[in-house]
């Protein structure tokens, strides 16, 4: 019962600040998500610790937070991708230097570099990510007949409403009647029955994501309800395929969260396992279509 009211005492005080964050996008948004990510990479830093890997965690938090700011100042993929990919090459580089000068060939120093590298891109991805698809109907031209303020809420929202709509779904039909086990080495509760359930109703959220967001985003590559139900049921596999990810890295490391950032939630990559995947997913699939309208 106490973690519950921990659990409900974070979704008062988070949800609400979420959407403000999301409503006003740019900065406002863009700051919080870079310390988020952070965040994220340190805790992937601590997962190797677990295992006696130590990356270069002074390294890999900072770069990961300089990500999301590229993508802050530069809120189109054209224009961020240099800058990104640049600053993962200069990371490579300067922990490639750090490992050749400060690690011993028997203090593992491929995983040290390995880890830090992949917790930047692992961390940062989906919160850079979200800057990039909050800014999407603006920079393709979606708002130009009719503007509206919540344009970039609502883009956002695709993902996330596939993903914790398909997320309950799975477990409570996953509790009910889930007997043959998904991957019961990686994580022994979810079941086949509970991944249906979940791209079902994730699928469902995605259709009904459109009827909601179609008036804000009248330029938007996708007006069919099935197109939308089929977005949002590929959403589903991703964030089953990211909640299962972040699941393997916590049996590796042989800890139960991630953190203790959120009380009753546990930390920065518990929150964002599925999400890890769908947000990036979601800018992606929704650029493409873009570019085929």
């Amino acid at each position: 019962m106490k973690d519950l009211g921990a659990r409900v005492a974070v979704a008062v005080v988070g949800i609400p600040a979420v959407l403000a964050l999301l409503h006003e996008g740019g900065w406002v948004l863009g700051i919080p998500m870079a310390v988020l990510a952070a965040l994220g990479a340190g805790e992937i830093s601590r997962f190797a610790e677990c295992r006696g890997v130590r990356p270069f965690s002074w390294l890999g938090m900072p770069a990961a937070a300089a990500l999301v700011v590229a993508a802050v100042a530069f809120p189109d993929f054209a224009s961020a991708a240099p800058w990104m990919l640049g600053g993962l090459g200069g990371l490579a580089l300067v922990t490639l230097l750090a490992a050749l000068w400060g690690r011993s060939t028997g203090d593992a120093p491929l995983g040290a570099v390995s880890v830090t590298l992949f917790g930047v891109i692992y961390a940062a991805l989906p919160m850079a990510s979200m800057v990039l698809l909050h800014a999407l109907p603006e920079r393709l031209g979606w708002t130009a007949i009719r503007p509206s303020p919540w344009a970039g809420l609502m883009v956002v929202t695709l993902p996330l409403a596939c993903t914790w709509t398909g997320d309950a779904a799975a477990y409570f039909a996953g509790t009910a009647w889930g007997k043959r086990k998904l991957f019961p080495s990686v994580s022994p509760n979810k079941s086949w029955v509970g991944a249906w359930a979940g791209v079902t109703a994730a699928a469902a959220a995605g259709a009904g994501w459109l009827w909601v967001a179609r008036d804000h985003l009248p330029g938007l590559p996708i007006q069919g309800f099935g197109a939308a139900a089929l977005l949002g049921a590929v959403l589903g596999v991703g964030a089953i395929v990211g909640d299962l990810a972040e699941s393997l890295f916590k049996r590796e490391a042989g800890v139960k969260d991630s953190g203790r950032l959120f009380p009753g939630h546990g930390g920065i990559l518990d929150r964002f396992d599925a999400l890890s995947f769908t947000i990036p997913m979601a800018y992606g699939i929704l650029y493409w279509l873009d570019s085929l309208a």
